[in-house]
Protein backbone atom coordinates (compact mmCIF):
# COMPACT_ATOMS: atom_id res chain seq x y z
CA UNK A 1 0.00 0.00 0.00
CA UNK A 2 1.35 3.88 -0.67
CA UNK A 3 1.76 5.23 2.55
CA UNK A 4 1.73 9.17 1.84
CA UNK A 5 2.34 12.02 5.00
CA UNK A 6 -1.76 11.73 5.23
CA UNK A 7 -1.54 8.71 6.39
CA UNK A 8 0.93 8.84 8.54
CA UNK A 9 -0.76 11.83 10.32
CA UNK A 10 -3.79 10.09 10.69
CA UNK A 11 -1.72 7.44 12.25
CA UNK A 12 -0.07 9.82 14.62
CA UNK A 13 -3.35 10.94 15.34
CA UNK A 14 -4.59 7.75 16.15
CA UNK A 15 -2.17 6.98 18.31
CA UNK A 16 -2.44 10.27 19.96
CA UNK A 17 -6.34 8.85 20.60
CA UNK A 18 -5.00 5.20 22.11
CA UNK A 19 -2.59 7.22 24.05
CA UNK A 20 -4.90 8.88 25.91
CA UNK A 21 -6.39 6.56 27.69
CA UNK A 22 -9.76 7.73 28.08
CA UNK A 23 -10.82 4.15 29.72
CA UNK A 24 -8.05 4.41 32.68
CA UNK A 25 -8.85 8.65 33.15
CA UNK A 26 -12.48 7.60 33.53
CA UNK A 27 -12.29 4.77 35.63
CA UNK A 28 -9.85 6.60 37.92
CA UNK A 29 -12.18 9.62 37.91
CA UNK A 30 -15.06 7.51 38.77
CA UNK A 31 -13.59 5.80 41.49
CA UNK A 32 -12.25 9.45 42.68
CA UNK A 33 -15.96 10.70 42.53
CA UNK A 34 -17.84 7.89 44.62
CA UNK A 35 -16.52 9.89 47.92
CA UNK A 36 -17.72 13.21 46.60
CA UNK A 37 -20.88 14.41 48.60
CA UNK A 38 -21.88 17.17 46.23
CA UNK A 39 -24.70 16.10 43.73
CA UNK A 40 -23.60 19.89 41.62
CA UNK A 41 -20.07 18.68 41.44
CA UNK A 42 -21.05 15.61 40.86
CA UNK A 43 -23.32 16.12 38.03
CA UNK A 44 -20.71 18.76 36.67
CA UNK A 45 -18.13 15.82 36.78
CA UNK A 46 -19.99 13.29 34.90
CA UNK A 47 -20.78 15.77 32.24
CA UNK A 48 -17.39 16.26 31.59
CA UNK A 49 -16.72 13.11 31.37
CA UNK A 50 -19.84 12.10 28.77
CA UNK A 51 -18.50 15.46 27.15
CA UNK A 52 -15.03 13.82 26.71
CA UNK A 53 -16.31 10.12 25.46
CA UNK A 54 -18.24 11.87 22.63
CA UNK A 55 -15.74 14.17 21.36
CA UNK A 56 -13.01 11.49 21.17
CA UNK A 57 -15.50 9.12 19.56
CA UNK A 58 -16.26 11.67 17.14
CA UNK A 59 -12.55 11.69 16.37
CA UNK A 60 -12.25 8.52 16.03
CA UNK A 61 -14.98 8.29 13.60
CA UNK A 62 -13.20 10.70 11.26
CA UNK A 63 -9.91 9.69 11.78
CA UNK A 64 -11.91 6.21 10.19
CA UNK A 65 -13.21 7.94 7.98
CA UNK A 66 -10.39 9.82 6.46
CA UNK A 67 -8.40 6.30 6.24
CA UNK A 68 -11.24 4.91 4.38
CA UNK A 69 -10.90 8.14 1.94
CA UNK A 70 -7.32 7.37 1.41
CA UNK A 71 -7.56 3.60 1.00
CA UNK A 72 -10.16 4.25 -1.62
CA UNK A 73 -8.20 7.15 -3.11
CA UNK A 74 -5.18 4.94 -3.63
CA UNK A 75 -6.97 1.15 -4.04
CA UNK A 76 -7.91 0.62 -7.71
CA UNK A 77 -10.74 -1.95 -8.10
CA UNK A 78 -11.16 -5.19 -10.17
CA UNK A 79 -13.82 -3.16 -11.95
CA UNK A 80 -11.63 -0.24 -12.45
CA UNK A 81 -8.64 -2.38 -13.56
CA UNK A 82 -10.92 -4.04 -16.19
CA UNK A 83 -12.36 -0.42 -17.66
CA UNK A 84 -8.95 0.71 -17.37
CA UNK A 85 -7.45 -2.00 -19.46
CA UNK A 86 -9.83 -1.49 -22.07
CA UNK A 87 -9.53 2.12 -22.33
CA UNK A 88 -5.67 2.02 -22.33
CA UNK A 89 -6.21 -0.41 -25.22
CA UNK A 90 -8.13 1.61 -27.52
CA UNK A 91 -5.50 4.76 -26.33
CA UNK A 92 -2.45 3.24 -26.57
CA UNK A 93 -3.15 1.46 -30.16
CA UNK A 94 -3.37 5.06 -30.91
CA UNK A 95 -0.37 6.08 -29.54
CA UNK A 96 1.57 3.54 -30.43
CA UNK A 97 0.76 3.44 -34.02
CA UNK A 98 2.39 0.51 -35.35
CA UNK A 99 5.06 -0.55 -32.37
CA UNK A 100 3.05 -4.03 -31.46
CA UNK A 101 5.79 -5.06 -29.26
CA UNK A 102 5.65 -1.73 -27.32
CA UNK A 103 1.65 -1.77 -27.64
CA UNK A 104 1.44 -5.39 -26.30
CA UNK A 105 3.76 -4.67 -23.23
CA UNK A 106 2.16 -1.74 -21.91
CA UNK A 107 -1.03 -3.64 -21.94
CA UNK A 108 0.53 -6.41 -20.20
CA UNK A 109 1.66 -3.87 -17.57
CA UNK A 110 -1.98 -3.22 -17.21
CA UNK A 111 -3.11 -6.43 -16.48
CA UNK A 112 -5.44 -7.11 -13.27
CA UNK A 113 -3.08 -9.40 -11.69
CA UNK A 114 -0.25 -7.33 -11.86
CA UNK A 115 -1.53 -4.01 -11.30
CA UNK A 116 -3.00 -5.82 -8.23
CA UNK A 117 0.23 -7.18 -7.07
CA UNK A 118 1.95 -3.86 -7.67
CA UNK A 119 -0.27 -2.14 -5.54
CA UNK A 120 0.04 -4.25 -2.99
CA UNK A 121 3.80 -3.72 -3.12
CA UNK A 122 3.44 0.08 -3.08
CA UNK A 123 2.90 0.81 -6.55
CA UNK A 124 1.52 4.20 -7.53
CA UNK A 125 -0.45 3.41 -10.84
CA UNK A 126 -1.70 7.04 -10.91
CA UNK A 127 1.52 8.86 -10.72
CA UNK A 128 3.36 5.54 -12.60
CA UNK A 129 1.12 5.24 -15.70
CA UNK A 130 -1.60 7.98 -15.34
CA UNK A 131 0.87 10.89 -15.38
CA UNK A 132 3.34 9.83 -18.31
CA UNK A 133 0.47 8.80 -20.07
CA UNK A 134 -1.12 12.16 -19.74
CA UNK A 135 1.98 13.58 -20.57
CA UNK A 136 2.33 11.17 -23.94
CA UNK A 137 -1.50 12.35 -24.79
CA UNK A 138 -0.77 15.79 -24.73
CA UNK A 139 2.93 15.62 -26.70
CA UNK A 140 0.60 13.42 -29.41
CA UNK A 141 -1.89 16.06 -29.48
CA UNK A 142 0.53 18.72 -29.77
CA UNK A 143 1.70 16.76 -32.93
CA UNK A 144 -1.27 16.40 -34.33
CA UNK A 145 -2.47 20.08 -34.03
CA UNK A 146 1.02 21.19 -35.27
CA UNK A 147 0.64 18.80 -38.38
CA UNK A 148 -3.34 19.88 -39.26
CA UNK A 149 -1.69 23.60 -39.11
CA UNK A 150 1.07 23.38 -41.36
CA UNK A 151 -1.79 20.94 -43.83
CA UNK A 152 -3.87 24.20 -43.31
CA UNK A 153 -0.89 26.55 -44.42
CA UNK A 154 0.20 24.53 -47.35
CA UNK A 155 -3.18 24.20 -48.81
CA UNK A 156 -3.51 28.36 -49.28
Amino acid sequence: MIVDETVVKLGTDLAMLAVNGTIQAVNTKRTMLKSEKSAEKLRQEYDEIVSQLINERAEAILLAQTYKAELDRITISDDDITHLHNTLKILVNLIAAGNQEQYDKFLALVNKDTLKTMQLLGFNYKAAIGEPLTEICATKLKKWANSANKNQKGKR
